[in-house]
């Protein structure tokens, strides 16, 4: 099964306006996901109705990144393209006669309630500005090498 990978795709095109120091069409931003323009226009369009990013049409225009790093959180972002499923896993049958099944899916339930509860929490615990600063780390580190920043 694939897996969702909207908020880890938003987040890296966000880190790449937040340290470009200009604005970036989505043709460029596409190039960084490997996907078509259109998807990161479509979701970037609802950070903008957020304030997050914001976009100027025409030449030299495209994409910016308009909020300030240490008030976002992980949790913001998520919660902005829709608060995706965290887990592949689910029951096979959510209303099953079997009592045998329906003792697997209280017990699948309950943990998986757990571990989103804990995981979507952790989300809200780091910021965008956490992330910046994670990147000038390992940046630093590697500083000059050809593919440095991508």
């Amino acid at each position: 099964m694939r897996r969702d990978s909207k908020l880890s795709s938003i987040l890296h095109v966000l880190l790449h306006m937040a340290h470009s120091g200009r604005s970036m069409t989505s043709e460029e931003l596409a190039g960084f996901l490997d996907t078509n323009p259109v998807v990161v226009r479509r979701t970037l369009g609802s950070l903008r109705e957020l304030g997050y990013v914001d976009a100027v049409k025409g030449h030299g225009g495209g994409w910016s990144i308009t909020c300030d790093l240490a008030h976002v959180t992980l949790h913001d972002i998520y919660v902005a393209v829709g608060a995706p499923a965290v887990f592949a896993l689910g029951n096979r049958n959510e209303h099953p006669a079997c009592l045998v099944e329906q003792a697997v899916n209280t017990a699948l339930d309950a943990a998986l309630r757990e571990a989103e509860a804990l995981l979507v929490a952790r989300l809200a615990d780091v910021t965008l500005a956490d992330l910046s600063a994670d990147f000038n780390r390992r940046f630093a580190r590697v500083k000059g090498a050809p593919d440095a920043a991508h």
